[in-house]
């Protein structure tokens, strides 16, 4: 052991046993953990436009990070489904005898507005679709461009023989066989035509299903 000027003696150099001690230093799980988090999007702003945006990719990065989507679903997705099952907007597209029928369904008599069904001749307004009457190949681009302008969620109910199988002119060369050859059907009223009766109750069934289940597919009413 070396003296140092004043008389006491020196210990042994211990810096190079400390740094190696903090180098082989287990890690926290916590710490592993915060350093795997994903990073949130970075920022570079130039203008008030990437202020916006900038903010609009936190709100979605923060979305993706904590199970927020999960929880706002959970909690708003009864009242939408609760809304829209007592407020069903319907498209009506059809012709002949079936077509008849449907009048009946919505005059005072039978009422089916009180099912909180409301009819309406634009598309973009409306969830659920009602084909009644035969297709021909000339009509099938134009009911595609009907359904095809509803938004999500949306139904079709097809009523009556000729909607479901082309009826008595299934086998002609220009009807189609059937409203599914082009559109997902998810109620089929059978008849020829059905009863007003029975286009109550389709609707009524696709809004017990849809309180149910959130959606309706593959219903058979009658």
């Amino acid at each position: 052991m070396e003296s140092d000027g004043s008389g006491k003696g020196a210990g042994p150099d211990r810096s190079a046993d400390r740094d190696a001690g903090e180098e082989t230093q287990e890690r926290l799980p916590d710490e592993e953990e915060r350093d795997a988090a994903p990073a949130g999007p970075s920022v570079v702003l130039a203008s008030l436009d990437d202020l916006v945006n900038w903010l609009v990719k936190v709100v979605d990065w923060g979305l993706g990070v904590v199970p927020v989507r999960g929880l706002v679903n959970r909690i708003a997705r009864p009242v939408f489904t609760w809304s829209q099952r007592a407020s069903v907007f319907a498209l009506h597209s059809g012709l002949a005898c079936c077509a008849m029928e449907m009048g009946v369904a919505g005059m005072p008599r039978l009422d089916s507005e009180r099912l909180g069904v409301a009819w309406f001749s634009s598309p973009r307004r409306c969830d659920l679709f009602l084909v009644n009457g035969w297709i021909t190949k000339k009509t099938r681009p134009v009911l595609l461009t009907l359904y095809e302008q509803m938004p999500e969620p949306k139904w079709v109910i097809a009523m009556g023989e000729c909607a479901i199988s082309g009826g008595p002119w299934h086998d002609s060369y220009n009807v189609v066989y059937g409203a599914d050859e082009l559109l997902p059907v998810d109620i089929y009223i059978p008849g020829c035509p059905p009863r007003p009766e029975a286009l109550l109750d389709a609707l009524w069934k696709i809004q017990k299903k849809l309180a149910r289940e959130g959606s309706a597919s593959g219903l058979k009413v009658g």
